[in-house]
């Protein structure tokens, strides 16, 4: 089972999400070396943590170090926040002059209240006009290349605010080559469950553009993946919190849609070895000290379920340096035990509330203004 983007080809149609503080080239690799150990081929897509348009026209020392790729990461795949069609423009056209991606994925998903608030994420594309602009711009900068613009977004801002079918009937007519839905409105943020229902009406609803409709939304285990595609239709999934503390999740997706076996879980001994290779790969990124403070985030998630006590989580959890995780992680480097619940949901749920928005947000949908103050360094979504 493949999936066509553009003139991007890809065997599996498994997409990494941009997650803010995780999916740097660090986790991608690792991602990307499970897959090759597990299955013998790299298949999906992996796309880096978001960066702010206007940060990246105006070269912000942090957004450009956030946008390296590892030297083999093929396609390289950049996700863009923004809210101002005329950085859309420069940001895109910057990507295309500099070959900085292959892809250009456009983030309107984001429910955090710091990014709605001011009009930006999954509040813009209420506003159609300046949505329908935005899309076309980064479409324009990059006409004549082989790069595709592709659009992640939510169901709406909430449940009377619903935006998808038309969000991505415009996105597809502005030169769209992919939408991607996740099925929660921004007011749900991550609680509850996503409703496929909508990624097939989505589906249906742009079924005569022939332009691929990608899912999102509670895809924790390999049968998830299949299981959404069926009852969707959906082309391709899009796979976020699932895969936190789990990298080797794509294998076990891709294997499953294509027809083959599914690898087996890690046992504790095998995962003690992928989390000191994930932090070798944060140190080459940045450096020791910082890899081992980011790190710890990580520690909850990879050992969700191991027979690991509390006090040594939280030593692992105030790890220092490389030398004192590997020999924090040694006891249990032989250890067969296998996780419970491995695939249980992931991150943080939420609870569903009231969408911050700028004042006067909902007034007008056809407006085109640009959001004052909306630009942020960078998030996820």
């Amino acid at each position: 089972m493949s999936l066509r983007i553009g003139k991007i080809n890809l065997e599996s149609p498994v997409i990494l999400a941009p997650m803010a503080g995780v999916t740097n080239v660090a986790f991608r690799t690792l991602c990307r070396e499970q897959e090759r150990a597990l299955t013998g081929t790299v298949s999906g897509l992996y796309v880096c943590e978001m960066v702010t348009a206007r940060a990246l026209v105006e070269r912000n020392e942090k957004t450009i170090h956030m946008t390296t790729f590892a030297p083999d990461e093929d396609p390289r795949s950049l996700q863009l926040y923004t809210v101002d069609p005329e950085y859309t423009y420069k940001a895109a056209k910057m990507i295309v002059d500099e070959n900085l991606a292959d892809h250009i994925d456009m983030n309107f998903g984001c429910p955090m209240p710091k990014v709605t608030r001011r009009g930006g994420g999954a509040a813009l594309p209420y506003k159609r006009r300046l949505f329908g602009q935005i899309v076309d711009a980064a479409v324009r900068a990059t006409e004549g290349t082989d790069i595709p613009v592709t659009v992640k977004m939510r169901i709406g801002i909430d449940d009377e605010h619903r935006t998808h079918l038309d969000a991505g009937r415009i996105a597809v007519d502005m030169g769209a080559q992919a939408v991607a839905l996740h099925g929660r409105t921004a007011a749900q943020r991550y609680s509850g469950d996503a409703d496929w229902t909508e990624i097939a009406r989505l589906k249906e609803h742009l079924a005569e553009s022939g332009v691929p409709v990608l899912g999102n939304g509670d895809i924790f285990k390999a049968t998830d993946a299949s299981d959404m595609m069926a009852q969707s239709g959906c082309d391709g999934v899009v796979v976020g919190r699932g895969c936190l503390g789990r990298p080797w999740l794509f294998a076990e997706l891709s294997a499953q849609l294509r027809g083959e076996p599914i690898p087996e879980e890690p046992t504790l001994g095998e995962v003690t070895r992928i989390i000191y290779r994930h932090a070798e790969l944060l140190a080459s990124h940045d450096g020791e000290h910082h890899a081992c403070r980011d790190i710890r985030k990580h520690m909850g998630w990879y050992l969700r379920g191991f027979p690991v006590g509390g006090e040594v989580r939280a030593q692992l959890a105030r790890v220092e340096s490389l030398a004192h995780l590997k020999e924090m992680l040694e006891p249990w480097a032989d250890s067969t035990a296998k996780a419970n619940d491995a695939d249980g949901a992931r991150g943080r749920q939420g609870s569903p509330a009231k969408v911050a928005l700028p004042d006067g947000w909902l007034d007008d949908p056809e407006d085109d203004t640009v959001p004052v103050g909306a630009e942020i360094e960078n998030s996820g979504g």
